[in-house]
């Protein structure tokens, strides 16, 4: 959520996914992709989160006298026993980032609202459908890996879905370095690939044709992203 200091804009929901391999399988790790928003997570419950997890949270820096500015990520669980708040994060999740920023329409307004405290003023704006993304990991990762590896693929347009929105294929470089002129993987999680679209299959089916245009020697990646939410 973004918030002023007082009032809270909540973001999406956003699913991450920790285990390295297919099946939720294997060590966790930084994340492996992502999704938004969550079908399983409807208004009511986003009203919930906001009311029991971040507005108290928020309040309860205000009243010490230290107010915080800016995103408050809350990593929540659902349990029987309603929403639980696992951990706090005082900026963008990743790679739950890579699936919220292509919705929101209006992000510079508000972080300058943020700023300013108008925030209750600039309502959050987010464009509708969904987006989703899938991280391409270095071979050996979350263990130790190797680097400089050479990554092909990156300025090719993928074959499908065809989409005339440019916006609708974004490819978040983070493990990733120069040298030479050419594009090498530098860390565990190198790339993550993200599709939007009107709907999640439509937004995954884009994510994984971006994949599929990449390479690089022990590129490994999930191949269900969504799939439960499918």
């Amino acid at each position: 959520a973004f918030t002023d200091g007082v009032t809270v804009a909540a973001m999406p929901p956003a699913r991450d996914h920790k285990r390295i391999f297919d099946g939720d399988q294997g060590p966790n790790t930084g994340g492996m992709g992502a999704y938004a928003p969550t079908p399983d997570v409807d208004a009511d419950l986003v009203a919930q989160i906001i009311q029991t997890v971040i507005q108290p949270a928020v309040a309860g820096m205000a009243e010490r006298g230290t107010p915080y500015v800016g995103v408050l990520y809350a990593g929540v669980m659902l349990t029987p026993q309603g929403a639980m708040a696992l951990e706090f994060n005082c900026r963008f999740g990743d790679p739950e980032t890579q699936v919220l920023l292509p919705l929101i329409s209006n992000l510079l307004e508000v972080i300058q609202a943020c700023v300013d405290g108008q925030l209750e003023e600039t309502p959050l704006q987010t464009t509708p459908g969904a987006c989703a993304t899938v991280v391409l990991a270095s071979p050996g990762y979350p263990g130790a890996y190797p680097v400089d590896l050479p990554i092909t693929g990156l300025d090719t347009p993928p074959a499908s879905p065809v989409s005339t929105n440019p916006e609708d294929l974004i490819i978040f470089h983070a493990g990733t370095a120069r040298k030479q002129g050419q594009i090498v993987t530098a860390g565990g999680r190198v790339l993550a690939v993200s599709g939007r679209g009107d709907d999640l299959a439509t937004a995954l089916a884009r994510a994984y044709a971006g994949v599929q245009q990449i390479h690089f020697e022990g590129m490994h990646y999930r191949k269900d992203i969504g799939a439960q939410a499918l």
